[in-house]
């Protein structure tokens, strides 16, 4: 439900509060309709606007040529106040940006880089193209008002460490946060990939579906779960690890070792890195993920069989988590993603013929929107849902306050 249309009770409405008001107009706001949206005195919104222009969190609305200007007394929230500073980890590659208060991308940077190289070499990577997008963009290391890291692995949300990854040699509960902390005095945010993946594509392309399945079909497997438009983490951030579920394929005599030590897993059949191993066994000359693609797109024999192949597994897990979590969108990206509608033709067949009637009656199964963009775009938004909380917007407010 948009914020902008419901009506807010005229006690305790907070700073923050008003300002997520601000937040949900894309033209701005003048003080009657602060009042008219929360039935709040002419008095008490004077306060709150005040102490939120006071903060540099609200600004007066820029005028706008092609309207003829703007109403009086109009403001929006002030998205140059500060910047955000994202990196996405991928398993053979990483991508860095620079944001606004906005969530939108001001600067980016990329690099190959394995992730098996440990966290001081990557995260040395990543702090380097933090440097040059900053200076690119002449901001000072204090105008960093919140850091977004997601990494190809299980994360304690709570501390920002990864626990026990299948893939991330040497990284199991390095603090990822205090590598940053000496040098930047803002919160350190961690998650898995795929979480801030399947954030940033509800957020941002499917607002009004408060239930999405995000899965990303790269290197490996992984998924991540939207459930009332907050991103599902479980009790203690393992949920959604379809990847490295269980399964029996009948056309194995003896199931595959999977890269976190089981055999046997989703991944370890239909993962990027499972497609080249397979290739190669086949004689094919393939050395990455993106090899595989190019020869499935070009139509080879045996590539188009083992897609396939992996396809209807990937379907029969994805099947699995439909009937257990009802998403109404399941948006698939990854470098898989891209062999054309080979993967989601057979995604699609296992998937309805599997689910409950009533899981799949509204169920859509779409390419993500915002791939290869929606780790960063994901991170950027739950960094400024975190700055625009409403405690921390009190606390700017009260800290501002002469």
């Amino acid at each position: 439900m948009d914020i902008t249309t419901v009506a807010v009770p005229r006690w305790g409405v907070s700073a923050g509060e008003i300002l997520s008001l601000f937040r949900g107009s894309s033209d701005g706001l003048t003080k009657a309709d602060v009042m008219r949206r929360t039935g709040l005195s002419r008095t008490t919104v004077n306060q709150r606007l005040d102490g939120l222009l006071a903060a540099g969190l609200l600004v007066p609305a820029p005028e706008d040529a092609r309207t003829r200007g703007r109403p009086a007394g109009q403001f929006v929230v002030n998205h140059d106040r500060g910047v955000l500073l994202v990196a996405d980890i991928g398993a053979t590659g990483l991508r860095t940006a620079l944001c606004d208060l906005g969530g939108r991308v001001r600067a980016e940077r990329e690099a190959r880089a394995d992730v098996t190289a440990g966290p001081q070499t990557i995260l040395g990577i990543v702090d380097e193209l933090f440097t040059e997008i900053l200076e690119e963009g002449r901001h000072r290391p204090s105008s960093v008002l919140g850091i977004g890291i997601d990494v190809p692995g299980p994360v304690d949300f709570a501390t920002g460490r990864v626990v026990s990854p299948p893939i991330m040699t040497g990284w199991d509960r390095f603090d990822i946060p205090g590598w940053f902390a000496t040098r930047y005095a803002c919160p350190v945010l961690v998650d898995k990939d795929v979480n801030a993946m399947a954030f940033g594509e509800q957020r941002l392309r499917h607002p009004d579906v408060p239930h999405l399945l995000m899965v990303k079909v790269g290197t490996g497997v992984g998924t991540g779960l939207v459930a009332g438009g907050q991103v599902h983490r479980g009790a203690d951030g393992a949920a959604g690890d379809v990847g490295h579920t269980q399964v029996t394929v009948d056309d194995t005599a003896e199931p595959p070792l999977c890269r976190c030590g089981n055999a046997g897993c989703v991944e370890a059949y239909a993962g990027g890195w499972a497609l080249v191993r397979d290739l190669r066994a086949a004689g094919r000359e393939v050395d990455t993920v993106d090899d595989a693609v190019r020869l499935i797109r070009g139509g080879d024999l045996v590539a188009v069989r083992l897609a396939r192949r992996a396809a209807r597994i990937l379907g029969g897990a994805i099947a699995d988590t439909v009937n257990l979590f009802n998403p109404r969108v399941i948006a698939i990206g990854g470098q898989l993603a891209h062999t054309d509608e080979l993967l989601f033709a057979g995604i699609r067949e296992i998937v309805y013929r599997r689910s409950l009637p009533l899981a799949t009656r509204n169920l859509q199964i779409v390419r993500s929107e915002l791939d290869p963009h929606a780790g960063i775009l994901g991170l950027a938004q739950l960094l400024v849902d975190g700055i625009y909380a409403p405690q921390r917007v009190q606390e700017l407010v009260d800290g501002a306050a002469p």
